[in-house]
């Protein structure tokens, strides 16, 4: 009975009459009734006046959970009363539906990252196994006669090639080295010259001849160091380029006969649902890296005729250069051997333009 007292009193509405009362007559009595009421039970159990008016506070008090926001201020409609319940519920519905798409995208990425590595695991798988299958003998490997002949040819090249560049690189330190020390010796006649009054001819026609041999020097350096650069670019860029294509078939014509292994080998087992689907999806992996080992012995075959004749062309060049600006310089040809010079297109660089400038060398 206390209890419904107490309920009644707390859930009772108080509304504003006309003269600002907040409270009629008769409620006014119902409220004072109750709080005696009330009053007589505190007293019975012993509670103190303060916890007995702060009880019946928090028993009238307002249900946090039922508030409204008001956003039209007082004496406002209704329609700017928004539930807080409804603000919270929308945005932890904002907040989950985030973190979903956030966890769903991560997954997606994840899933990604793992059939990358599941594809790229059973191929290195089969290519290995293909491998070892072929050092041992076991397994048998695609071959072109023609094509393979002509990959070794241009392997023995390079490396015969390379072998030239090492000798024209030697050649061509030796050879700066002896310029240098002409042109030293040309400086040595011709200051001994000046203070030699009994050898001034002597020291000073060895002083014209070493100078004389130091600019020819100068200008045969131009024409190996053209050489070499020429060289240098056929053996470590063309072929290099011609070589790397190579590796690409090569790698192709592995995975081919890997794949084409393990279509055999599905085919001499037996016929059920689940084999000729693994058959299925094994004959369209064959497929893909048959056509792709096809186009690569395509390329590698257009690759090998056009290094072919680029290889004669630029050596027919390079060739004469050399030959003739060895036998201009060593028959003392001075005219000649500028003449060689000319013919190929060769500018020698100025003396010093080499030595890096003062700001260079802070």
């Amino acid at each position: 009975m206390t209890d419904s007292i107490m309920s009644k009193a707390a859930t009772m509405e108080i509304p504003i009459n006309s003269n600002g009362d907040s409270r009629t007559l008769g409620e006014d009595d119902g409220l004072e009734q109750a709080r005696k009421v009330q009053w007589g039970l505190d007293e019975k159990v012993g509670r103190p006046p303060g916890q007995r008016d702060l009880q019946q506070v928090m028993v009238s008090g307002p249900n946090l959970n039922e508030t409204s926001i008001v956003s039209g201020g007082y004496g406002g409609t209704a329609e700017g009363i928004i539930p807080t319940s409804s603000i919270k519920g929308s945005s932890m519905h904002h907040s989950s539906s985030s973190s979903m798409m956030a966890e769903e995208a991560t997954r997606g990425v994840a899933v990604e990252k793992f059939d990358m590595m599941k594809k790229w695991g059973l191929n290195t798988y089969k290519c290995t196994k293909q491998l070892i299958s072929e050092r041992f003998g076991r397994g048998s490997r695609t071959v072109d006669l023609e094509l393979e002949a002509q990959i070794e040819v241009l392997r023995d090249t390079k490396r015969k090639y390379e072998n030239v560049l090492r000798l024209a690189r030697a050649l061509t330190n030796h050879f700066y080295s002896m310029v240098q020390t002409q042109h030293a010796l040309g400086d040595t006649f011709a200051d001994l010259s000046q203070k030699s009054p009994e050898l001034r001819d002597e020291f000073g026609y060895n002083a014209e001849t070493q100078k004389l041999l130091c600019k020819n020097g100068e200008t045969l350096l131009g024409a190996i160091n053209f050489f070499v650069s020429s060289i240098n670019t056929l053996v470590n860029k063309t072929m290099e380029d011609t070589l790397m294509t190579i590796k690409m078939y090569e790698n192709a014509r592995l995975e081919f006969d890997a794949y084409r292994a393990d279509l055999e080998e599905l085919n001499l087992g037996p016929r059920d649902a689940v084999t000729i689907a693994r058959i299925e999806a094994a004959q369209q992996q064959y497929q893909i890296h048959k056509d792709k080992y096809e186009r690569l012995r395509s390329d590698v075959t257009i690759k090998l005729k056009f290094l072919e004749e680029n290889k004669v062309k630029v050596m027919h060049k390079q060739l004469l250069l050399f030959h003739n600006a060895i036998s201009a310089y060593f028959a003392g040809n001075q005219q000649q051997l500028e003449q060689t010079l000319k013919q190929f297109n060769i500018k020698l660089k100025p003396p010093g333009a080499d030595k890096p400038s003062w700001l260079e060398e802070q």
